[in-house]
């Protein structure tokens, strides 16, 4: 990676979202950029390699969500397709009493994400090697990252009181993705591009049939750019039916 990050931006930009971040995490977003940097030169874990929009398409974009939640009074957050801990991984460092469950099909990612939270002494982490479909179905068990059976392995359906997603899915699809992890009273934060209107639209069906209530819509531009973002915000208001999420690959061929 090549330029010089600019911190004080990103504590700037924080604090229009209203988080407060002091030395010591922002001590520990300059280590886990370091890490990114290594690590990334192996296993190609982001396409973004320049350090100032690691800032403001990685950190400054996960810190966003915090416009559509009061994170202060949650408790527990799975990130589902977590990628390199995006949003997952920089909420925790941002609200450190959160217990975090990082969700990612892919065993490398994972790897990165359990040396990054034990180099920063995060405690309730929790990195998990699974699909979204495969662990939110009814009595379904998570595994490490090694895939380990394990008697004591979480059930995550319907347990979390926040559930982010950060994807390319259309909204129909990522609803049975990610509402089945959500308690009732919980709620769902789906992030995505500026334009979201007909996606809502179309996914209206799906959320009302997966326990979501009406979705809420908040729309900004990433502070010091002209980045447009939505944060689509789902109540959980009952649960979902058993018969979802369906077997994997199936939402996206045949969405609800």
């Amino acid at each position: 990676m090549s330029g010089s990050p600019d911190w004080e931006g990103l504590s700037r930009g924080a604090l229009e979202f209203g988080v407060s971040l002091d030395s010591g995490q922002m001590a520990a977003l300059e280590r886990y950029l370091e890490l990114l940097c290594e690590w990334n030169q192996r296993f190609n874990l982001t396409a973004i390699e320049s350090p100032d929009e690691v800032l403001t398409k990685h950190f400054l974009d996960s810190l966003a969500c915090a416009r559509a939640v009061d994170f202060a009074s949650q408790r527990t957050l799975v990130d589902v397709g977590t990628g390199a801990g995006f949003p997952g991984l920089v909420l925790k460092i941002a609200y450190p009493h959160l217990r975090v469950t990082l969700l990612d099909a892919v065993r490398k990612r994972l790897g990165f994400l359990s040396h990054v939270a034990a180099e920063l002494r995060l405690n309730d982490v929790e990195v998990l090697h699974a699909r979204a479909e495969d662990v939110a179905r009814p009595g379904a068990q998570a595994r490490g990252p090694k895939s380990q059976p394990s008697p004591a392995a979480p059930v995550l359906r319907e347990r979390f009181d926040v559930v982010t997603a950060r994807a390319v899915a259309r909204l129909n699809v990522l609803a049975e993705w990610t509402l089945p992890f959500a308690k009732i009273g919980g709620r769902v934060i789906l992030m995505k591009g500026p334009d979201v209107k007909e996606e809502v639209v179309e996914a209206a069906p799906a959320l009302s049939l997966l326990g979501g209530g009406a979705p809420e819509v908040v729309t900004l531009c990433l502070p010091g750019t002209e980045i447009g973002r939505s944060l689509v915000t789902v109540p959980k208001l009952k649960a979902t039916p058993n018969a979802y999420p369906r077997q994997a690959g199936t939402a996206r061929k045949s969405p609800l």
